[in-house]
């Protein structure tokens, strides 16, 4: 019985990678669904939760970078999930 138990590893190295698939795809996802339309809102809260003032033109920059980092994201793992559909469609 030990021999099995010693094979399979501990159980949290067994659920890692799927806990971090899923984290990929929601980190991008939420980052949108709760980033503010309007650029001086996100100058707003980064005064209210950091203390740091950013002006209004920075964070238009923040802003448009925010949306073009997670539209980036999850392009490349959208592109990257359906490479391996194709892949294993190809060994069939």
């Amino acid at each position: 019985m030990e021999g099995r138990a010693a094979r399979r590893g501990p159980p949290s190295r067994r659920w890692t990678p799927r806990g971090w698939h899923g984290a990929q795809w929601l980190l991008p996802g939420t980052i949108l669904a709760l980033l503010p339309k309007c650029p001086m809102c996100i100058a707003t809260y980064i005064a209210l939760t950091t203390g740091i003032g950013v002006s209004v033109p920075a964070a238009v920059h923040l802003h448009g970078a925010l949306i073009l980092l997670c539209v980036t994201s999850l392009g490349f793992l959208a592109l990257r999930q359906a490479a391996q559909l194709v892949g294993r469609f190809r060994k069939v």
